[in-house]
Protein backbone atom coordinates (compact mmCIF):
# COMPACT_ATOMS: atom_id res chain seq x y z
CA UNK A 1 0.00 0.00 0.00
CA UNK A 2 1.36 3.74 -0.62
CA UNK A 3 3.04 5.46 1.87
CA UNK A 4 0.56 8.59 1.95
CA UNK A 5 -2.72 8.74 3.35
CA UNK A 6 -4.88 9.37 1.07
CA UNK A 7 -7.37 11.97 1.97
CA UNK A 8 -10.95 12.29 0.06
CA UNK A 9 -12.69 15.40 0.66
CA UNK A 10 -16.07 16.78 -0.35
CA UNK A 11 -16.69 19.60 -1.91
CA UNK A 12 -20.23 20.68 -0.22
CA UNK A 13 -17.79 20.59 3.39
CA UNK A 14 -14.92 22.51 1.79
CA UNK A 15 -13.61 24.98 4.89
CA UNK A 16 -14.06 21.85 7.43
CA UNK A 17 -11.80 19.78 8.90
CA UNK A 18 -12.66 16.27 7.43
CA UNK A 19 -11.75 13.26 5.15
CA UNK A 20 -13.23 10.09 4.14
CA UNK A 21 -10.09 7.43 4.28
CA UNK A 22 -9.55 4.22 2.79
CA UNK A 23 -6.90 1.82 2.76
CA UNK A 24 -3.97 3.82 1.65
CA UNK A 25 -1.12 5.09 3.77
CA UNK A 26 -1.41 2.24 6.26
CA UNK A 27 1.08 -0.06 8.26
CA UNK A 28 -1.43 -3.33 8.89
CA UNK A 29 -0.36 -6.54 6.87
CA UNK A 30 -1.67 -9.39 5.15
CA UNK A 31 -5.88 -9.72 4.54
CA UNK A 32 -6.26 -6.05 5.87
CA UNK A 33 -2.77 -4.44 4.17
CA UNK A 34 -3.49 -0.86 4.55
CA UNK A 35 -4.99 1.73 6.73
CA UNK A 36 -7.14 -0.96 8.77
CA UNK A 37 -8.35 1.32 11.77
CA UNK A 38 -10.37 -1.73 13.10
CA UNK A 39 -9.69 -3.66 15.98
CA UNK A 40 -12.00 -6.43 15.08
CA UNK A 41 -9.84 -7.07 12.10
CA UNK A 42 -8.09 -9.60 13.87
CA UNK A 43 -5.09 -7.04 13.37
CA UNK A 44 -1.80 -6.08 15.15
CA UNK A 45 -3.59 -3.31 17.98
CA UNK A 46 0.27 -1.58 17.19
CA UNK A 47 -0.75 -1.31 13.92
CA UNK A 48 -4.37 -0.11 14.22
CA UNK A 49 -2.79 2.32 16.63
CA UNK A 50 -0.66 3.81 14.53
CA UNK A 51 -3.31 3.66 11.58
CA UNK A 52 -5.51 5.55 13.96
CA UNK A 53 -2.47 7.95 14.48
CA UNK A 54 -2.05 8.64 11.24
CA UNK A 55 -5.82 9.21 9.96
CA UNK A 56 -5.94 11.77 12.69
CA UNK A 57 -2.98 13.62 11.82
CA UNK A 58 -3.95 13.68 8.01
CA UNK A 59 -7.27 15.44 9.11
CA UNK A 60 -7.16 17.41 12.06
CA UNK A 61 -3.45 17.01 13.77
CA UNK A 62 -3.57 17.47 17.60
CA UNK A 63 -7.12 16.90 17.73
CA UNK A 64 -8.77 14.65 20.04
CA UNK A 65 -10.18 11.30 18.77
CA UNK A 66 -13.56 10.02 19.26
CA UNK A 67 -15.24 6.75 18.07
CA UNK A 68 -18.70 4.92 19.21
CA UNK A 69 -19.35 1.12 19.53
CA UNK A 70 -21.56 0.66 16.47
CA UNK A 71 -24.45 -1.31 16.51
CA UNK A 72 -26.36 -1.16 13.06
CA UNK A 73 -28.84 1.43 15.75
CA UNK A 74 -30.60 4.60 15.24
CA UNK A 75 -28.47 6.21 18.11
CA UNK A 76 -26.75 9.77 17.59
CA UNK A 77 -24.80 10.63 20.58
CA UNK A 78 -23.58 14.55 21.65
CA UNK A 79 -20.14 14.56 22.57
CA UNK A 80 -18.97 17.06 24.91
CA UNK A 81 -15.93 15.61 25.58
CA UNK A 82 -13.49 12.65 24.98
CA UNK A 83 -13.62 9.50 26.10
CA UNK A 84 -11.33 6.16 26.21
CA UNK A 85 -12.04 3.50 23.91
CA UNK A 86 -12.91 1.50 26.52
CA UNK A 87 -16.06 3.71 27.36
CA UNK A 88 -17.56 4.10 23.80
CA UNK A 89 -21.23 4.30 23.77
CA UNK A 90 -23.10 2.17 22.30
CA UNK A 91 -24.58 4.01 18.97
CA UNK A 92 -23.83 5.00 15.41
CA UNK A 93 -24.05 8.75 15.07
CA UNK A 94 -21.60 11.48 17.03
CA UNK A 95 -22.42 15.12 17.14
CA UNK A 96 -20.27 17.78 18.17
CA UNK A 97 -19.84 21.30 18.55
CA UNK A 98 -16.80 21.13 20.85
CA UNK A 99 -13.52 22.27 19.31
CA UNK A 100 -10.52 19.81 19.71
CA UNK A 101 -12.53 16.84 18.74
CA UNK A 102 -12.57 14.65 15.61
CA UNK A 103 -15.04 12.42 15.15
CA UNK A 104 -14.84 9.45 14.06
CA UNK A 105 -16.76 6.63 12.10
CA UNK A 106 -15.66 3.08 11.09
CA UNK A 107 -16.86 1.36 7.91
CA UNK A 108 -16.67 -1.85 5.39
CA UNK A 109 -19.56 -1.10 2.99
CA UNK A 110 -21.86 0.61 4.96
CA UNK A 111 -22.01 4.33 4.18
CA UNK A 112 -20.42 7.00 6.18
CA UNK A 113 -22.25 10.43 6.13
CA UNK A 114 -20.35 13.70 6.99
CA UNK A 115 -22.58 17.04 8.09
CA UNK A 116 -22.02 20.27 9.14
CA UNK A 117 -23.72 23.16 9.92
CA UNK A 118 -20.69 26.00 9.07
CA UNK A 119 -22.50 28.67 10.75
CA UNK A 120 -23.13 27.23 14.53
CA UNK A 121 -19.63 25.09 14.18
CA UNK A 122 -21.43 21.68 14.65
CA UNK A 123 -20.27 18.74 13.02
CA UNK A 124 -21.71 15.24 12.77
CA UNK A 125 -20.10 11.53 11.72
CA UNK A 126 -22.86 9.01 11.09
CA UNK A 127 -22.33 4.99 10.57
CA UNK A 128 -25.39 4.28 7.71
CA UNK A 129 -25.84 0.84 6.91
CA UNK A 130 -29.18 -0.35 5.56
CA UNK A 131 -30.50 -0.89 8.72
CA UNK A 132 -29.50 2.24 10.74
CA UNK A 133 -30.67 4.01 7.78
CA UNK A 134 -33.79 2.61 7.48
CA UNK A 135 -34.09 2.97 11.75
CA UNK A 136 -33.55 6.48 11.26
CA UNK A 137 -29.78 7.38 12.22
CA UNK A 138 -29.59 10.29 9.70
CA UNK A 139 -32.98 11.79 11.29
CA UNK A 140 -31.81 11.62 15.13
CA UNK A 141 -28.21 13.11 13.62
CA UNK A 142 -30.36 15.94 12.27
CA UNK A 143 -31.81 16.01 15.42
CA UNK A 144 -28.91 15.81 17.65
CA UNK A 145 -27.39 18.79 15.88
CA UNK A 146 -30.47 21.11 15.87
CA UNK A 147 -30.46 20.34 19.49
CA UNK A 148 -26.67 22.31 19.68
CA UNK A 149 -27.91 25.03 17.47
CA UNK A 150 -27.85 23.75 13.82
CA UNK A 151 -30.42 24.29 11.21
CA UNK A 152 -31.45 21.43 8.61
CA UNK A 153 -31.33 24.05 5.79
CA UNK A 154 -28.16 24.93 6.82
CA UNK A 155 -26.35 21.24 6.94
CA UNK A 156 -24.02 20.28 4.22
CA UNK A 157 -23.77 16.37 4.28
CA UNK A 158 -21.41 14.03 2.41
CA UNK A 159 -21.72 10.51 1.17
CA UNK A 160 -18.38 8.95 1.77
CA UNK A 161 -17.30 5.37 -0.43
CA UNK A 162 -19.83 2.60 0.12
CA UNK A 163 -20.46 -0.38 -1.80
CA UNK A 164 -22.69 0.28 -4.99
CA UNK A 165 -26.00 -0.83 -6.37
CA UNK A 166 -23.97 -2.77 -9.30
CA UNK A 167 -22.17 -5.14 -6.34
CA UNK A 168 -24.95 -5.08 -4.10
CA UNK A 169 -27.23 -7.91 -4.42
CA UNK A 170 -30.32 -8.82 -2.46
CA UNK A 171 -32.60 -11.25 -1.34
CA UNK A 172 -36.71 -11.07 -1.32
CA UNK A 173 -36.05 -11.38 2.82
CA UNK A 174 -33.89 -8.08 2.29
CA UNK A 175 -36.40 -6.53 0.15
CA UNK A 176 -39.37 -7.02 2.31
CA UNK A 177 -38.05 -5.00 4.94
CA UNK A 178 -38.93 -2.00 2.64
CA UNK A 179 -42.37 -0.69 1.02
CA UNK A 180 -43.23 0.33 -2.50
CA UNK A 181 -42.35 3.76 -1.90
CA UNK A 182 -38.54 2.63 -1.75
CA UNK A 183 -39.29 0.80 -5.37
CA UNK A 184 -37.00 3.55 -6.92
CA UNK A 185 -33.77 2.24 -5.07
CA UNK A 186 -34.64 -1.52 -6.20
CA UNK A 187 -32.62 -2.61 -9.92
CA UNK A 188 -34.11 -6.00 -11.08
CA UNK A 189 -31.39 -8.53 -10.68
CA UNK A 190 -31.54 -12.41 -11.37
CA UNK A 191 -35.03 -14.07 -10.25
CA UNK A 192 -35.89 -12.79 -6.44
CA UNK A 193 -33.20 -10.44 -6.29
CA UNK A 194 -32.21 -7.11 -6.70
CA UNK A 195 -29.50 -4.67 -6.63
CA UNK A 196 -30.19 -1.84 -4.00
CA UNK A 197 -28.82 1.42 -4.01
CA UNK A 198 -27.81 2.48 -0.86
CA UNK A 199 -26.07 5.68 -1.57
CA UNK A 200 -29.57 6.72 -2.88
CA UNK A 201 -31.46 5.46 -0.04
CA UNK A 202 -29.47 7.42 2.29
CA UNK A 203 -29.30 10.66 0.26
CA UNK A 204 -32.80 10.50 -0.15
CA UNK A 205 -33.31 10.30 4.16
CA UNK A 206 -30.82 13.05 4.16
CA UNK A 207 -33.15 15.41 2.16
CA UNK A 208 -36.11 13.78 3.52
CA UNK A 209 -34.34 15.20 6.55
CA UNK A 210 -34.47 18.71 5.85
CA UNK A 211 -30.75 18.72 4.99
CA UNK A 212 -29.60 21.69 2.30
CA UNK A 213 -26.90 20.34 0.94
CA UNK A 214 -26.21 16.83 -0.25
CA UNK A 215 -22.96 15.64 -2.17
CA UNK A 216 -22.76 11.45 -2.79
CA UNK A 217 -19.80 10.75 -3.55
CA UNK A 218 -20.18 7.90 -5.77
CA UNK A 219 -17.17 5.49 -4.65
CA UNK A 220 -17.82 1.66 -4.71
CA UNK A 221 -15.88 -0.20 -1.83
CA UNK A 222 -16.62 -3.42 -3.56
CA UNK A 223 -15.22 -2.21 -6.44
CA UNK A 224 -12.60 -0.29 -5.43
CA UNK A 225 -10.05 -3.47 -4.07
CA UNK A 226 -6.90 -0.85 -3.95
CA UNK A 227 -8.67 1.78 -1.84
CA UNK A 228 -11.04 0.56 -0.25
CA UNK A 229 -11.81 -2.66 2.35
CA UNK A 230 -14.87 -4.46 1.84
CA UNK A 231 -16.84 -6.48 4.35
CA UNK A 232 -18.90 -8.05 1.09
CA UNK A 233 -16.28 -8.40 -1.07
CA UNK A 234 -14.46 -10.51 1.60
CA UNK A 235 -17.47 -12.55 2.56
CA UNK A 236 -17.55 -13.30 -1.01
CA UNK A 237 -13.89 -14.94 -1.41
CA UNK A 238 -14.61 -16.64 2.43
CA UNK A 239 -11.92 -14.58 3.85
CA UNK A 240 -11.77 -14.80 7.38
CA UNK A 241 -11.52 -11.48 8.24
CA UNK A 242 -11.64 -7.87 6.77
CA UNK A 243 -10.25 -4.02 7.60
CA UNK A 244 -12.15 -1.04 8.25
CA UNK A 245 -11.75 2.14 6.97
CA UNK A 246 -11.83 5.80 8.56
CA UNK A 247 -14.14 8.97 7.91
CA UNK A 248 -13.83 11.95 10.21
CA UNK A 249 -14.77 15.24 10.61
CA UNK A 250 -13.63 17.75 13.39
CA UNK A 251 -15.13 20.99 14.77
CA UNK A 252 -12.94 24.01 14.68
Amino acid sequence: MADTVEAIRAESLAGVRHAFLGRRGGVSQGLVAGLNVGFGADDDDRAVEENRRRAVAAVAPGAQLVTCYQVHSPEAVIVSEAWSHDQRPRADALVTDRPGLVLGIVTADCAPVLLADRETGVVAAAHAGWRGAHGGVIEASVAAMEQLGARPARIAAAIGPCIAQESYEVDARFRDNFTAADDRFFAPGRADHWQFDLEAYVAARLQAAGVGQVEPLGLDTYGEESRFYSFRRATHRDEPTYGRQFSLIACD
